[in-house]
Parts: structure tokens; sequence; C-alpha cells
């Protein structure tokens, strides 16, 4: 196979860690140190002049913190010299205008997480079906759950490889996400049909050919019904906690354990996208979907002193559904794997997708009749169906005809369709 059919393709490999316990303190040792690091690298940056701020100067600075300082020690010093690329990076960044400053991290709030730049370090082995062996510096070969063939062993080479690895604990505990570099046959062109997708709350995924995707709740009843006492139980606590005084052991055990049922919540969700969205890849070669400025549709609705919202409770209720849906996650996925797989995702303009007939092209007020519902309102149409199968068709229909998709003419007819009584009144 010549290399001209050969792409290089570059992602991550995310499993969980089987630590023991001694493992675990290490590991928290490492973050916490790497936190630290990142900190002291802030300050010095803060106190340094400008024409000190090299990454000569900021080397030598974290080499004296890492002897000055014991417990900096426990941090491997590839890891210290990438909390130190990093923060360079982070101020890069932010000088091209894609992130904000760096600020300082705090222990609570801050993810925990020890990169491991070097891939040789990892030296992983397969013991059998379900488990691998990875060696993690300083912390020793500790077990992973093998979800995903990796090059390893024979099948590793200078062009497919782990080139990295990170080590990140969520509310689940530790998991360490690997850094593939493989070199793969380029994909040939997808063969399947088009379609549009609308995404909703009521209706998670809908398509335009008229199949929907939809998911039940995350936790179970049990395990909501223990959401809601542990939430209420750490409300409780929370009220008699005196002003100024530190968060009690009792408290945080309550909050790790509300964390430890909303991240199973979030698992559950991702393993639903991610076989969502294969599937979609695999049965469609094009994909279209709206143009969503979603941080502008999650915005509160509080207003000001002067000026207070209507429905906030109501507003607020919607926006964490929307959330809770994360389209802008299921787009992305869409986004890689159709490109693996020869398709293509395309995005279209969102207003009036849901409001528009998907058969003759207008928008009539009212056609809404309900959220499930789509009843259209023009005299000379009357076409009605499932509210999300046409908006789903809308999207599609952007992508075919382009922009001019409503003519001049018909905006007259619109007007003629509002004017048009009822039959009742008649």
């Amino acid at each position: 196979m010549s290399q001209d059919t050969l792409v290089k393709r570059q992602f991550g490999h995310r499993a969980r860690l089987s630590l023991s316990p001694a493992g675990v303190r290490t590991a928290d040792d490492q973050a916490h140190a790497a936190r630290t690091m990142w900190n002291l690298l802030h300050a010095w940056w803060r106190m340094m002049p400008k024409h000190m701020r090299t990454h000569p100067n900021a080397d030598a600075a974290i080499r004296q913190a890492r002897q000055d300082i014991d417990f900096l020690a426990v941090l491997p010093a590839q890891a210290a010299q990438a909390v130190l690329k990093t923060y360079f990076q982070a101020w890069k960044n932010c000088w091209e205008g894609r992130a904000d400053a760096p600020t300082f991290k705090g222990r609570f709030r801050t993810v925990m997480s020890v990169d491991i730049p070097q891939g040789r370090d990892l030296n992983i082995t397969r013991v059998h079906r379900r488990w691998g062996m990875v060696n993690i510096p300083k912390v020793g070969r500790v077990r992973f759950r093998w979800t995903k063939d990796l090059p390893v062993g024979k099948r590793a080479g200078a062009e497919n490889r782990i080139t990295g690895a990170r080590l990140i604990k969520d509310s689940l505990g530790w998991h360490i996400a690997f850094r593939v570099q493989s070199l793969e046959p380029a994909p040939q062109p997808h063969t399947g049909p088009e379609v549009g997708i609308d995404v909703g709350v009521t209706v998670p995924i809908a398509l335009s050919d008229g199949t929907t995707n939809k998911h039940g709740p995350w936790l179970t009843d049990r395990e909501q019904a223990k959401l809601l006492r542990l939430e209420r139980r750490a409300a409780r606590r929370k009220k008699h906690r005196k002003p100024g005084e530190r968060t009690s052991r009792r408290l945080h055990h309550t909050y790790d354990q509300i964390a430890g049922l909303r991240a199973k919540a979030k698992r559950r969700a991702l393993d639903w996208q991610h076989k969502t969205t294969t599937d979609i890849a695999r049965t469609y070669s094009v994909v279209v979907v709206e143009a969503l400025t979603i941080t502008n549709m999650v915005k509160s609705a509080s207003g000001t002193i002067q000026e207070p919202g209507r429905n906030v409770a109501r507003k607020s209720g919607l926006n964490r559904s929307i959330s809770a849906q994360a389209w802008g996650r299921t787009v992305t996925m869409l986004t890689y794997k159709l490109a693996r797989r020869g398709g293509t995702l395309v995005k279209v303009p969102a207003p009036n997708t849901s409001r528009r007939c998907s058969a003759c092209g207008f928008v009539t007020p009212g056609s809404r009749e309900t959220q499930a519902l789509f009843v259209c309102k023009n005299p000379d149409c009357g076409w009605f169906g499932n509210a999300d199968h046409n908006a789903a068709r809308n999207v599609l229909h952007l992508y075919r005809m382009g922009p001019a998709l409503i003519p001049a003419a018909g905006r007259a007819v619109v007007r003629r369709a509002k004017r048009v009584k009822p039959a009742a009144a008649r």
C-alpha cells in the first residue's frame, strides 16, 4: 500500500485504572504537586520582569523549587517539565485570543491530573481480554481496563505507537488517557444517503428520514431518590455552617457521594452518545445539523433589579435540560467519526427550521400547535406531521437548496395566509 493512501490519525483513549490504596495516595500526591508547581510558576511569572520571563529561567526556577520543597520531589521530572510546557502554552493561547489568561489553581475546583509525556515509559502489556498493565512513574505496574486495541508489542512501530498519557481523577476514581498515533488507510468516499438532524430536549436526536433516537433517565429511580436525599443533606449541613467556618469532613463526604452519582450519569450519557453517533456515521454520508449558539440559548433570564426577568425558574429548568443533552458534544463526535469513514458534517443556519413547513416552505403563524405536532396553516398546503421530523427535513432541505430556500414571493403568500380567517369565524 502506497504512502499516498495512508493518513496519520491522532486520538485519545481513556481507560479506568485499578490502583491500590497506596497507589491512590501516590497519584494524589503527584497531582497536588503538579498543581502546586503550576501555582509556583504563576507566582514566579507575576514577580519577574517581562524580559526575564523566558523558558530557561522558568526551568531553572522549577528545578530549584524541587530541591527546596520536599513534597515536590514526588512528581516525576518529566511531569514537572510538562507542567512548565503547559503553562507557557496557556500564555500563548491567551496572547493569540484562544483562551483567558492563566490563573491560580484551587485545591477543590481543579481537576487532578498528572502528565506522562514519554510513551516509552509506559511499557504497556495486555494481560488478557479485559485487563492490561501499564507502568506509571513512581507508582509502579498498574492494571487498567482493556476496552480498545492499542498499538503495543508487535503492533507498535514508528507510525503506530502511544506517544504519551495523562492520569486524570474524577468522582469515579483514577483513569489514564492514552495519546495514540496511528497510520491508517485513507477513508473511501461514503456511499450512504444524506440526512438532516434536529436536536431537542424531549427528543434528543430526530432524523429527516423519520428515525428518532431517544434515551431514558440516566439514573434509576433508586439512584435519583438517593441523589435527592444527599442534596438535601448537603443543603442542611451547609445551612448550619457558620460564616467563615471550614467545610466539615461529613459535608465533603456528602459532596463526594453526589459527585459520584452525577459522574455515573455522565458516563452513561457518554456511552449513549458514542453508540448513537457511531451508528449515524456508519449509515449516512452527509449529516446536516443546525449551527446553534448554545451559550446564548442557556443564558440566564434573571434580568436586573430595575428590569427583572420573567419565568426565571422555568427558563432555568430549560437551561439545565439543554445543557444535559450536550448538543455540542454530539456534533463534535459526529464530526470526527464521519471524517474517519469518508463522510461529511455540514452546518446550516438555524432560524425558522422548526417553524417552516417542510412541504410548502413557508412560515405561517400558529403552525407549531404543540411540542410534537406541526400543522401547516398555509391554506394551499395543510401538511401535518411530527414537529421534530419536520425540522429535520428543513435542515436537510437548507443544505440541498442553499441560502435561497425561501423565494421573495413567499412573503406575500405568508401575509395572505395570515389574513385567512378560521372556518369557524367565517
